[in-house]
């Protein structure tokens, strides 16, 4: 049933370009929120932008993941084209989706006394950010079903998810909280590096296996 879901949705021209314009305007709500935050991009080099705007780089690169499907429409998506550098685009696009839609979740729950609640910049700033960012979750979950992975790929993803890790808690520019992120945060944000590069490992199949 899950592979029939996602090439009903992925395979199907309308839906698809349904899914990349909600991701395109979904990135630029990001990159208007690391605007408009303290800091904000313009304290920061454009070359670092990837690094500090966690999750409208996620956004991005599921993007241009979901948009290599736009050649094969017409045929399954267990069909895509596969070689190693589109490994390495899809399984980056994979754990950067699930470490930072299980990232914001946890980093909001740390401190609920100052997130749960239903004022209207409550509603905002917890619930659409809680809902709209474990939808992640299930955009990283299609990505299998017409990607895969290899050992480079996984080793590229886990080594750039660590220097994200050390540009945000080395410098102190972890996506803006309510509070400091403290080392709770920040060890829980590296395990998450090493638990989202596991689960990309387990649930792609390999275009370098033998």
């Amino acid at each position: 049933m899950p592979e029939r879901w996602a090439q009903y949705y992925l395979g199907n021209g309308a839906s698809l370009g349904w899914l990349l314009v909600v991701d395109a305007a979904a990135f630029l709500l990001g990159v208007s929120f690391y605007v408009h935050s303290d800091p904000s991009l313009g304290d920061i080099s454009a070359l670092a932008y990837p690094l500090f705007g966690d999750s409208p780089t996620a956004l991005a690169l599921a993007a241009l993941s979901v948009a290599t499907l736009l050649p094969n429409l017409g045929r399954r998506v267990t069909e895509a084209p596969s070689n190693r550098v589109l490994a390495v685009l899809h399984t980056l696009a994979f754990v950067w989706l699930v470490k930072y839609g299980l990232w914001t979740a946890i980093a909001l729950n740390l401190r609920p006394d100052l997130y749960v609640g239903f004022t209207p910049a409550l509603l905002w700033e917890y619930w659409i950010i809680l809902l709209t960012h474990l939808l992640f979750l299930l955009q990283a979950a299609l990505i299998p079903y017409y990607g895969e992975t290899s050992r480079e790929a996984l080793v590229v993803a886990l080594l750039l998810l660590l220097v994200n890790d050390v540009f945000d808690y080395g410098l102190g520019l972890y996506p803006p909280l309510r509070y400091d992120a403290g080392a709770l945060l920040a060890g829980i944000t590296v395990a998450l590096s090493f638990l989202a590069v596991g689960y990309a490992a387990w649930a792609f199949d390999r275009c370098d296996a033998t």
